[in-house]
């Protein structure tokens, strides 16, 4: 149900969203039930393919994203769009807002299994093969836990601007380690969500929490109230 180009927003549902995909992903594998659950709760959606699968700096990435949402707004003369992303696509907008005047444009960030903090997984560690990785896949390694890319993008405030932040989290990622290093600092437009708090029995990890019916969920609230998602949301099973 994505980038049809002639949607119009409505009065009720007058923000654009924008899928943002992970690191190795693109604009449709891991997001097309979240993408049609979208469309069917009212909204005009789009996803875009960026950095070469998300690989290459994550500032350019960024820039590629303020060129999308620009072209989201043309088209639909909304004033401003949402984002849901995934992995590296919950945390590479927050360097377009941060540093590129998006918080002008973002009404609501979702972050579904963000490496906002990055992992203790992740990197290229060190001689000729992580030299290679780092030229041709530089993505990997800023999200490392405490790469001088995530020192720049999380020092001060984290969650700048009258943005609308959602975190949404699963206990069993095996790539975004440990999983609440994908929360940002608490505030009043801040919620932090972990999957199993709202269904102990979703056993969804990195790769199936963006389908999981628990998080489309979760996405939905924030997408359709005033604010981010609701941190007592109710527990579905």
């Amino acid at each position: 149900g994505a980038n049809d180009w002639s949607c119009d927003p409505t009065a009720q549902r007058p923000t654009p969203v924008i899928l943002v995909h992970g690191t190795f992903g693109d604009r449709k594998h891991l997001l097309e039930r979240l993408s049609r659950k979208i469309k069917d709760a009212g909204f005009c959606v789009y996803s875009l393919d960026y950095g070469n699968r998300a690989t290459r700096d994550i500032r350019q990435s960024a820039q590629e994203l303020a060129a999308y949402v620009q072209r989201v707004l043309d088209a639909t003369g909304a004033a401003k769009v949402s984002m849901v992303g995934h992995s590296q696509g919950g945390m590479m907008p927050r360097y377009y807002i941060k540093f590129l005047g998006g918080d002008q444009y973002v009404d609501d960030l979702v972050g579904i299994a963000p490496s906002n903090h990055g992992s203790s997984v992740t990197g290229s560690g060190s001689g000729p093969l992580a030299a290679l990785l780092d030229a041709f896949m530089p993505a990997l390694s800023q999200q490392s836990a405490g790469s001088p890319f995530l020192t720049e993008l999380n020092a001060g405030d984290e969650t700048p601007g009258e943005v609308s932040y959602t975190q949404i989290t699963t206990k069993y990622d095996e790539v975004v380690r440990p999983h609440t290093s994908g929360y940002l600092a608490p505030g009043p437009n801040t919620t932090n969500l972990t999957i199993q708090s709202v269904c102990a029995l979703d056993l969804s990890e990195h790769v199936l929490i963006p389908g999981s019916l628990n998080t489309i969920a979760i996405v939905l609230d924030a997408l359709t109230r005033p604010g981010p998602a609701r941190q007592d949301f109710p527990r579905r099973c």
